[in-house]
């Protein structure tokens, strides 16, 4: 599955938030990559495993890291990411929040080594997405609900987006949405590709979840993916981390799992 893996020094820059930390235990605990720096400007701790947390981005690049992990926010990265492109380290991306535009402007930073943005390191959830593309041309309705905790500030979510992205992409036969009055502004959800409709839900006690409901004459078909626990992302991350190569931007694990 995927390029074969290489012994690889790297950096975290949001080390001290949820999926800083999970992402530091995962890759510490796997063979062949070394976490050499963090990197996070809240100050929260100086030390986790006894590696100092850097508040200063040029000392973080000079600890020499081969790739760098973003969990910062799409703020942060459109600054720091840059800064990591012009060092030639790879970088892999899980910050949420980044538009078309800040995309764009990546692709074009990072032009001597590679980004990849992961819109959800879920295995399972990369696969929903593959499954809601393969299913569109036989459809000719759909739209996306996506529920996550109530910490998370932006709506909707990447894994929403580029779902609707790639469904889009596989059909150009989506119907219209028939409403013509909204009693409640919004109910109807937001319009993204091909007018496919996203709901966001946020709500204490969830951590990720998404449905794609498929409608066609006479039946219905629904994918689903939930993630419990955030060690689900895990294997995403240290497979990103490990087969990251190359130059210019990629979207989404796909590539590494060969689908």
């Amino acid at each position: 599955m995927g390029i074969e893996p290489k012994n690889r020094k790297i950096g975290i820059l949001g080390a001290t938030g949820r999926m800083g930390r999970a992402a530091h235990q995962a890759l510490t605990e796997t063979e062949g990559l070394e976490v050499v720096a963090l990197f996070d400007v809240k100050e929260e701790e100086n030390l986790i495993d006894n590696l100092p947390v850097l508040t200063s981005l040029e000392e973080f690049i000079s600890t020499g890291p081969e790739v760098v992990i973003d969990f910062t926010v799409a703020e942060a990265s459109i600054i720091n990411l840059p800064e990591i492109a012009a060092a030639e380290i790879h970088a892999v991306v899980g910050t949420s929040g980044l538009t078309e535009e800040d995309c764009k402007f990546l692709g074009g930073v990072f032009n001597q080594s590679a980004c990849l943005i992961v819109p959800n390191f879920a295995i399972g959830a990369v696969l929903m997405m593959k499954f809601a593309e393969m299913a569109s041309p036989w459809f000719q309705t759909a739209e996306i609900i996506e529920f996550h905790h109530n910490s998370k500030v932006d709506a909707p979510s990447g894994t929403a987006i580029a779902t609707a992205e790639m469904m889009a992409s596989a059909s150009q036969e989506w119907a219209e949405d028939p409403t013509s009055k909204e009693t409640l502004a919004g109910t109807r959800g937001g319009a993204a590709e091909a007018n496919i409709k996203i709901h966001s839900v946020r709500m204490e006690g969830m951590v990720a979840h998404q449905e794609v409901l498929l409608g066609t004459t006479g039946q219905s078909l629904l994918i689903r993916h939930d993630t419990t626990d955030r060690g689900a992302f895990m294997p995403g991350v240290v497979l990103a981390a490990q087969n990251v190569q190359g130059a210019g931007l990629t979207v989404g694990l796909e590539s590494l799992l060969g689908i």
